[in-house]
């Protein structure tokens, strides 16, 4: 039989259906976001998903999205993006690649860019336009990071639980 198989998924079908099962993870009820930071030949070298910090049981720390500032999850919650990146254990991440499953925040952007990620691709842009958004798109620009969208091949991929 000759001919190229063609009933394999792409590396950015795997490393994007990477980044959103470290996702699954996450005890977030409303956003479940994360990353997988992948070498120049391809291999993984870290993964991370929102949640609390080492320490800080979900029990113990509100998941509230809206209240009084302390009663909400935005001061105690670690991203996705930036746990990948605190997870590394090997050296130095420049010139990698950052697949996450939403476009990250500006003070993911600092830690992406002083990380040397060269290259960030996401899924969604849920918040695009958005000061925050607007701010990481901004520094990625002047600091030469690229950010490109997921781009979905039409096939369906299923992770069977």
């Amino acid at each position: 039989m000759s001919g190229k198989r063609t009933d394999y998924i792409s590396w950015d079908e795997y490393f994007m259906g990477v980044a959103h099962l470290a996702g699954l993870r996450s005890k977030d009820p409303n956003t479940r976001v994360g990353a997988c930071i992948v070498s120049e030949d391809n291999k993984i070298l870290s993964m991370g998903y929102n949640g609390f910090p080492r320490g800080c049981e979900d029990e113990d720390f509100p998941w509230e999205r809206e209240g009084e500032e302390l009663e909400t999850k935005y001061p105690y919650v670690t991203h996705g993006e930036l746990n990948a990146i605190l997870n590394y254990r090997g050296g130095s991440l420049e010139g990698t690649k950052l697949y996450v499953s939403l476009f990250p925040c500006n003070e993911c952007a600092k830690a992406i860019i002083q990380a040397g990620i060269r290259t960030v691709v996401f899924d969604s842009d849920k918040y695009e336009g958005t000061p925050m958004n607007r701010a990481s798109k901004r520094m990625f620009d002047a600091a030469g990071v690229t950010y490109l969208p997921y781009s979905r091949s039409g096939r369906e991929i299923r992770i069977m639980l």
